[in-house]
């Protein structure tokens, strides 16, 4: 697997590395990306194209895989960069003399199509976008394509903020209207939260190798379920979990959700939006950060302050999220 994401996440020193904050936007910790794309195609990639393409190189070489068979992602809103300046052109080109290129790389496909091609993959290519379900279809995809008979998929998600972007959504009430520290999301349950973005990618297999880290056993989705279920769901899951990863995300319109897995599920919590803040594909990246823990088999200390006593011997997380009340998912990982 690998993460490009507000944290230090890439490089492979998340659990000694320092908790990086933000008061509003969360921007991605962006790596060097000549070592994987060449210099000529370098300088005509968007922020989410580099980072999807990136995350995808580093993730196969990781794995030892080099052809990835089918590659399925999922994403919210794929290339915002690239969408807004096609739409700008149009409004001062008058619709005349357009360059096609933005139009081009703003398609939701893109980073598919750009990882078939370096890697030569032939093979089924998917792009999931469907708003906070958008990685979790792909993730469902990609074991239906393992049940199938198919030895290994590449399965990731990939989203940006721009500053436009994140003015549309302050106006439906999305983000805070005061600053506050990303650290302190949770201290006072506030209309809104941090936003975030990233790009996560992993390789799944059928089989467990020397190379397996972990393994989804169970990935749920509900949309605007009823109380009843929702329960019935998360003890199904979670009775036994040693660790809960809670999507929580200090936005008081959304926190009795939380509030009813805090109810019916005994085990610590960990929040985790005050490192990757929120958006559509955040579940890409609790599934990668449920993975480092269940490999270092520690919780880093610094990355929960709030948590007074963190769980050591842990064997199975439980990751219950949802999407501004709509789209709720439930994936279990568990060591190997």
């Amino acid at each position: 697997m690998a993460a490009i994401s507000p944290q230090h996440t890439f490089d492979g020193d998340f659990i000694d590395a320092p908790l990086v904050q933000t008061d509003s936007r969360f921007v991605c910790i962006e790596p060097d990306y000549k070592p994987f794309i060449p210099g000529n195609s370098l300088r005509r990639m968007t922020r989410v194209l580099k980072m999807g393409l990136t995350t995808a190189l580093k993730c196969l070489s990781e794995s030892g895989v080099e052809t990835p068979g089918p590659i399925v992602t999922g994403t919210g809103k794929g290339s915002l960069q690239d969408t807004e300046k096609f739409i700008k052109e149009v409004e001062q080109y008058k619709e005349t003399a357009l360059n096609p290129t933005p139009f081009i790389q703003s398609t939701y496909n893109s980073v598919n199509g750009l990882i078939a091609l370096q890697q030569k993959g032939t093979d089924y290519n998917n792009t999931f976008v469907h708003r906070g379900f958008s990685f979790e279809n792909a993730l469902i995809d990609s074991m239906m394509l393992l049940n199938e008979g198919h030895s290994h998929t590449l399965t990731g998600a990939f989203e940006e903020m721009t500053p436009e972007h994140f003015f549309i959504k302050s106006r439906i009430g999305h983000w805070r209207t005061s600053p506050v520290s990303s650290s302190a999301i949770y201290d006072e349950y506030l209309p809104g939260t941090i936003s975030g973005e990233g790009s996560t990618f992993f390789v799944l297999s059928s089989a467990t190798n020397e190379r397996t880290l972990a393994a989804v056993t169970s990935c749920k989705l509900l949309y605007k379920p009823t109380t009843a279920r929702l329960t019935a769901v998360l003890q199904e899951l979670g009775a036994d979990a040693d660790l809960i990863l809670s999507g929580t995300n200090g936005d008081a319109n959304h926190e009795h959700y939380y509030t009813l897995m805090n109810n019916v599920l005994p085990q610590t919590k960990l929040p985790f939006k005050h490192l990757s803040g929120e958006h559509e594909t955040v579940g890409a990246f609790a599934l990668w950060l449920a993975v480092t823990l269940l490999k270092n088999g520690k919780v880093p200390a610094q990355h929960f302050p709030t948590i007074p006593s963190l769980p050591t011997d842990i064997k199975k997380i439980l990751i219950y999220n949802h999407y501004f009340g709509e789209q709720h998912s439930v994936i279990v990982v568990e060591r190997v």
